[in-house]
C-alpha cells in the first residue's frame, strides 16, 4: 500500500512541476509577445501624431485633434502592452471579466473570428501552393466526379431526352 500512495505522490508532484513550468513558459512568451506588440502599438501611435501634425499644417484643426486624440489613446495601450508583465495583464482580464462579463465575451468573440479568418487564408495559400508544387496531376485528383447518366443494359432501348417547352408556348395568342 505504501509503494503505491509513494507513486501517486510522485506523480502528483511530477504533474505540479510540469504545469509551473508551463505556466512559466505561458508568462514569458506573454512578456515577450506584448512587449512586441507594445512596439508595434506605440510606433502606430508615432504615425498617428505626424498625421495629426500633417493635417493641422493643412489647416484641418478638427481631424488633426482626431488623430492625436487617437494618437494618446494608442501610445497608453502600446505603454500598457510594453510596460505590464504577463501575471499583471491575465489580472486585468480576471478583473475586466468579473466587471463586464459581456466585454470579455465580446473581446474573445472578436478573437476568435480573427483566428478563424486568419487560418482559413492561410490554409488555402498553402493549399494553392500545394497543388502548384505537386502540378496539374494533383488538382485532377481532387476535383469531384462529373455525375454520368446510367448506361442501359445490351438491348434495351435508348433514353430519348423529351423536348422542354416554355410555358405558355402552346397557348393561342389573342
Amino acid at each position: 500500500m505504501t509503494e503505491a500512495k509513494q507513486a501517486v505522490e510522485q506523480g502528483q508532484e511530477k504533474a505540479q512541476e510540469a504545469v509551473g513550468k508551463a505556466r512559466g513558459t505561458l508568462r514569458e512568451q506573454l512578456d515577450q509577445r506584448s512587449d512586441q506588440a507594445g512596439e508595434k502599438v506605440s510606433s502606430t501611435a508615432h504615425d498617428l501624431r505626424s498625421v495629426g501634425e500633417e493635417l493641422r499644417n493643412q489647416g484641418k484643426e478638427t481631424p488633426a485633434k482626431i488623430a492625436e486624440k487617437a494618437a494618446e489613446r494608442t501610445e497608453q495601450v502600446g505603454s500598457y502592452l510594453s510596460e505590464s508583465s504577463g501575471e499583471r495583464m491575465l489580472e486585468d482580464i480576471e478583473d475586466l471579466g468579473r466587471r463586464q462579463p459581456l466585454a470579455v465575451l465580446a473581446g474573445g468573440l472578436v478573437v476568435g473570428l480573427a483566428a478563424a479568418r486568419f487560418l482559413k487564408a492561410s490554409s488555402q495559400s498553402r493549399y494553392r501552393s500545394r497543388a502548384t508544387a505537386e502540378g496539374p496531376t494533383r488538382e485532377l485528383a481532387e476535383t469531384p466526379p462529373t455525375r454520368r447518366e446510367p448506361i442501359p443494359p445490351a438491348g434495351a432501348p435508348a433514353a430519348v431526352p423529351t423536348p422542354q417547352v416554355p410555358v405558355g408556348a402552346n397557348s393561342p395568342s389573342g
